[in-house]
């Protein structure tokens, strides 16, 4: 970006902030790339930072008592993530990797403590937000434990979807995702989530073409994903 780019003017998080107090954060939030395949933080190099995506794509995942990867999520940039430390609640098990090249910003906790947990808008903000990523990650878990594959990938595309900004210009860009990273989504082998995906894409709840989703019929969509048995 050619104008002198804030990682934090762009979070909701730190609306509230003057141009000064912005800028003072800014200064101690310096980005870092991290290249496709890179981990931004994992078991074995745990972080008690607060990061700030600016651009590319991070997926957040942890390994379960089986070894196997279970996604928590897929972030775009201005999501906010890191160590729930700060409201009392660990994540020490997650992991965190690049899933395309990616500029992170990083605040350390002593900065996040002083400036941000300081500030009753932004403290009430950062609760709200971390508490919600470990709620969606116990709705995660209880989804693959008790809704069919098929509801569970209606219910990641219509999340991705939410948490992306799928629509330009009034033109439907659709969800960035491929059938590997769905699967890990969802707990499922990409051949079984592809077979699920093909017959989305006959029924035209959804089109496909080269890693990315375009939901054609919301309305499908949303009931396929409320579907319990």
């Amino acid at each position: 970006l050619t104008h002198t780019f804030s990682c934090l003017n762009e979070v909701e998080l730190f609306s509230d902030l003057s141009a000064d107090e912005m800028a003072e954060l800014d200064r101690m939030a310096p980005s870092q790339r991290f290249l496709r395949g890179e981990l931004v933080f994992s078991q074995s190099q745990p972080s008690t930072s607060l990061f700030i995506l600016k651009t590319g794509r991070i997926r957040v995942f942890r390994v379960t008592e089986e070894g196997k990867a279970m996604t928590i999520g897929i972030l775009e940039p201005g999501a906010v993530f890191g160590e729930m430390v700060l409201v009392g609640q660990r994540m020490q098990d997650n992991y965190a990797e690049a899933i395309e090249d990616s500029s992170v910003c990083r605040l350390e906790v002593r900065d996040v403590e002083q400036f941000l947990l300081s500030d009753p808008r932004i403290a009430v903000r950062i609760a709200r937000l971390l508490g919600e990523q470990v709620a969606r990650l116990e709705e995660r878990l209880t989804d693959l434990a008790h809704r069919p594959l098929s509801a569970r990938i209606a219910r990641t595309i219509m999340m991705l979807a939410d948490a992306g900004s799928s629509r330009t210009f009034g033109v439907n860009r659709g969800v960035r995702v491929t059938h590997e990273q769905l699967a890990g989504l969802v707990g499922a082998t990409r051949e079984s989530t592809s077979k699920v995906m093909a017959e989305l894409s006959a029924q035209r709840i959804i089109r496909q073409s080269r890693g990315r989703i375009v939901v054609t019929d919301s309305s499908a969509l949303a009931a396929l994903s409320r579907r319990s048995g």
